[in-house]
């Protein structure tokens, strides 16, 4: 594995830049009227992620990283919690939710460890 030298070079990252585009299509076969709604809520949870990670890699301290991390990690429920409603509500396949809640559970056990190398 090489260098770490900025967050884009973290797995957590990419990843999560991998969910966001996941439910960006997730999202487009939402009904009209959920647009507003579910659908916008599950696109800023996803941005929320990586953004997070950046921005707490970004502020060099390992409390700050921590804090942003948890943010993230927070999101990244918020996700699976939303993508349970949009497959009850028929919104989302069963394949596709599959897809999404693996990854994001991926993303938290990776966000997870990293939170606790810092503690």
């Amino acid at each position: 594995m090489g260098t770490i030298k900025t967050f884009d070079d973290l797995l957590v990252w990419q990843k999560s830049i991998e969910l966001t585009k996941l439910i960006y299509k997730i999202t487009s076969k939402f009904p009209n009227e959920e647009k507003f709604a579910l659908a916008d809520q599950l696109k800023r949870a996803s941005i929320s992620v990586p953004s997070n990670i950046a921005e707490g890699y970004g502020r060099r301290t390992a409390v700050d990283y921590r804090r942003f991390l948890s943010i993230a990690l927070g999101s990244v429920y918020e996700i699976q919690t939303q993508l349970r409603i949009g497959l009850e509500l028929n919104f989302i396949s069963t394949d596709l939710y599959d897809e999404a809640k693996g990854l994001s559970k991926e993303i938290g056990i990776m966000i997870y460890a990293i939170i606790k190398k810092l503690i």
